[in-house]
């Protein structure tokens, strides 16, 4: 576990299971389809309950008939979670041929956003895109973090960033990722995603 402020917003590694963390909103790690699927996405629509997916729903029925694509986020209830809110971010598959960092990036900032227009003080994420995606873990920190340090601090209502990681190795990742950026962070520099 490490933890980091960085101009005024926390931002710290957990492990353990994201849908049982009482913060103001988590983040699912969603495909396209907000209908639910394996991995974090099972476990959210598990533990949240019907509600969420009845969410999901009515988001695919008016705002994305084609889907939430590869970048975005958007919010919906949450359910039957301790959380207010979930932020359904769709991560890009990885591919040893093209480079999709910019969509995984993207995932971030707009989970970010997106917890800015709830009024959100305090965001709970996993490894988005780690999983199923097959992005590699070292990467997927590296690109979870920098973007964060880039991004929270600019959002008004966040104070707290919380990564919370399922795995031991992917723990060791982002422990990794945000030991390497924390004396850069609170320079006040730039980091490089």
């Amino acid at each position: 576990m490490a933890g980091r402020d960085v101009e005024g917003v926390r931002i710290e590694t957990v492990p353990g299971d994201i849908t049982l963390q009482h913060v103001d909103a988590i983040v699912n790690a969603a495909n396209s389809s907000l209908l639910g699927g394996g991995g974090v996405d099972g476990a959210v629509h598990r533990a949240g309950g019907p509600e969420i997916l009845a969410a999901c729903r009515r988001l695919r029925e008016t705002r994305y008939p084609r889907g939430l694509p590869a970048g975005d986020a958007v919010a919906t209830t949450a359910g039957r979670l301790p959380a207010r809110h979930v932020i359904h971010a769709v991560g890009p598959v990885w591919s040893r041929h093209d480079d999709r960092t910019d969509r995984l990036s993207s995932a971030y900032r707009r989970s970010l956003e997106v917890a800015g227009e709830l009024r959100a003080a305090s965001v709970a994420f996993p490894a988005i895109s780690a999983g199923v995606y097959g992005w590699p873990i070292d990467d997927a920190a590296r690109v979870a973090v920098g973007t964060t340090i880039l991004t929270a601090p600019r959002i008004e209502s966040i104070r707290l960033v919380r990564f919370v990681l399922f795995s031991r190795t992917a723990l060791e990742a982002f422990d990794r990722a945000l030991d390497g950026v924390g004396g850069s962070a609170r320079a006040g520099e730039r980091t490089r995603i």
